[in-house]
């Protein structure tokens, strides 16, 4: 069981909630993207105190289990045993957003985890870095762990100028941010990723890639960065985090077939078409 400790308003958009707690206290982030599930009630069903994820998932069928999302660890603090977690909210939408826009110290949540597994590689050529808000905290920690010196290439898609946040990196940062249009367009952020690499020219060699966010969007930088750029897959870290028109249960019941779709596009690669 986590605790908020203290609350902040990042941009309009954008809420950053400190945890603590008992429970935290060996909490590490082992990876720059290291992150953690939160358990949420559902709505309607009524549980025993205390509150125990594990039990209910024995004992209860799954339409009456806790709501789960999944969140970056910002940063950890060992010696205060606190946690750091950036939230995106818009509005009533969702159930994590919502609810981090209302925390007051002393409200408290369920989290399991950290998982995770990228980090910049050390021995990369360079790195590229790119998605929407809904990945802006793994992109943020990710990048103050880019090696002295290496170069970094950053794209992240906000809404507006509001939005931008001051990120650090102890190598040759070139951030680029580029602001959503009102209609959808899954090639904007490509089109931006692409600028940005020509921009910044950076060293002769395949990029670390970490590319996450909307699914559209990351799909093509992603088969860009496949195709164009010569990124192995062991040098990849993508993931669709949201997918434009759906829901969040709606897109987990079809990121199975995006995953198998982003299959398809390894294989044109590897063809070469």
């Amino acid at each position: 069981m986590a605790v908020v400790q203290r609350t902040e308003r990042l941009t309009p958009h954008l809420v950053r909630l400190v945890l603590g707690g008992d429970d935290l206290a060996d909490l590490r982030a082992e990876h720059a993207d290291s992150y953690v599930k939160l358990c949420f009630p559902r709505p309607g069903v009524v549980y025993d105190e205390p509150f125990d994820v594990a039990r209910v998932r024995a004992e209860r069928p799954r339409t009456e289990w806790p709501v789960q999302r999944t969140y970056t660890l910002r940063a950890v603090d060992p010696a205060r045993g606190e946690a750091t977690v950036d939230f995106v909210v818009h509005g009533d939408e969702g159930v994590a957003g919502p609810w981090a826009a209302a925390a007051r110290p002393g409200d408290t949540v369920v989290l399991l985890g950290p998982g995770g597994a990228y980090t910049p590689d050390p021995a990369a050529p360079w790195h590229l870095l790119a998605g929407d808000e809904s990945a802006l905290p793994a992109i943020a920690a990710s990048l103050e762990r880019v090696p002295a010196g290496a170069t970094a290439v950053a794209v992240v898609e906000v809404a507006d100028p509001g939005e931008q946040l001051d990120l650090s990196c102890p190598g040759d940062l070139h951030l680029t941010w580029v602001y959503r249009r009102p209609e959808a367009d899954p090639e904007l952020l490509l089109s931006a990723v692409r600028g940005a690499v020509a921009d910044a020219g950076p060293p002769a060699g395949a990029p670390h890639a970490f590319l996450h966010g909307e699914a559209d969007s990351v799909r093509a930088v992603r088969r860009w960065a496949r195709t164009e750029l010569g990124v192995p897959r062991e040098l990849l870290s993508a993931s669709g985090y949201w997918r434009r028109g759906r829901s969040e249960d709606g897109w987990r019941t079809e990121k199975a077939e995006w995953a198998s779709a982003t299959e398809a596009d390894d294989a044109a690669a590897t063809a070469g078409v």
